[in-house]
């Protein structure tokens, strides 16, 4: 009789065991499949939001093709017809309140061809058939035109020597290259050095140029939810006395797309003088006038176009890996193997 009772009690606690080793089982798997359901559901929603841009894409995708191909036909009636490229004009950048056209530059066929072959859309270079320098088509257009502006201003000396800077004029343009905004400003200080040789700044100009205070107000409420580009645009910003969103600036000066297509070193640092003159064929801050902040901006902007497409899918494809789903790993279920994941009757039965 004991030996009965013996095998009766080892054969329910074996029992008891295999009971709960089943329900741990299904908990974990449970547990691996709700993990799995909430990553396919996150999935899915990211597929149906490529599927409702796609249409958009590929509408862009098709008036881009069709207007190289009318770009490229225009070429050839131009050969064919021998016609004379028409003469290039340009406009003088150093007046406030202008918007300005920069010279269009000759003699590139080769290089249009090429960009042409990898962008497939116009690139602004062609001197007869493109639009202006400052209205350049983009590869990708992963950003609306109407929430880019290209910023520049330009400092002059006060206090001491003139050591400290404060802002004197500041040009924002819009994307196709029209100018918003074009001020003289008041600094708060005394002006000791107007820095002429650089900022282009003499002493008429700020004799009714436009408070510090009420020129700032102006400024933030043009940049406000836009990006801004320019050419080590935090000087900007420090004269302007703001802060703006490190994800809505684009800075020409720090990015290493601009510096490989110059072959410059990638740690290399290249000015707006020099990029302009190596990418755009273009001469800017020469002379004794000193800069214009207007012409700084065109440049940085047109800068920005040339790389527009593989910037701006590069800051994506960053926020998309910063936001990706992780795949669940087994270890991160094994906490639902303790006790107060367990149904009540098994860990009654087991006390």
């Amino acid at each position: 009789m004991m030996a009965e009772a013996s095998k009766g009690n080892k054969a329910s606690s074996s029992g008891l065991l295999n009971h709960r080793y089943l329900c741990k089982k299904a908990m974990t798997l449970r547990a691996m499949e709700d993990v799995r359901a909430r990553i396919k559901c996150q999935q899915k929603m990211v597929i149906a939001d490529m599927k409702r841009k796609r249409p958009d894409m590929q509408s862009k995708t098709l008036n881009t093709n069709k207007l190289v191909k009318k770009t490229k036909s225009s070429d050839i009636m131009q050969e064919t017809q021998s016609t004379h490229p028409s003469e290039n004009k340009s406009t003088d950048a150093s007046k406030p309140g202008l918007s300005v056209l920069p010279p269009k530059v000759p003699d590139h066929h080769s290089l249009v061809t090429a960009l042409r072959d990898s962008w497939e859309v116009d690139s602004g270079f062609s001197s007869e058939t493109s639009p202006p320098a400052s209205g350049r088509s983009s590869p990708f257009l992963s950003l609306c035109p109407t929430t880019v502006v290209a910023l520049d201003c330009e400092m002059v000396g006060t206090g001491p020597g003139g050591r400290c800077s404060e802002l004197a004029r500041c040009s924002i343009l819009d994307y196709h290259g029209n100018v918003l905004y074009d001020k003289y400003i008041r600094p708060c200080q005394p002006v000791t050095d107007y820095r002429t040789r650089w900022s282009g700044i003499r002493k008429h100009h700020l004799h009714n140029a436009t408070a510090f205070v009420q020129a700032r107000e102006e400024i933030l409420g043009i940049l406000e939810g836009k990006v801004v580009v320019g050419h080590s645009i935090y000087n900007d910003f420090e004269a302007l006395d703001i802060l703006h969103p490190c994800h809505m600036v684009r800075d020409t000066c720090t990015t290493r797309l601009l510096s490989r297509l110059a072959g410059f070193p990638r740690e290399r640092c290249p000015s707006l003088k020099i990029l302009a003159h190596k990418l755009l064929n273009r001469k800017i801050q020469v002379g004794s006038r000193g800069h214009s902040s207007v012409e700084d901006a065109q440049a940085a902007l047109d800068l920005y176009k040339l790389v527009e497409g593989e910037w701006e899918q590069e800051l994506q494809n960053k926020l998309r890996d910063d936001d990706a789903p992780h795949e669940p790993s087994f270890a991160s279920s094994n906490h639902y193997m303790q006790d107060e994941y367990w149904p009540d009757d098994v860990t009654t039965d087991g006390q």
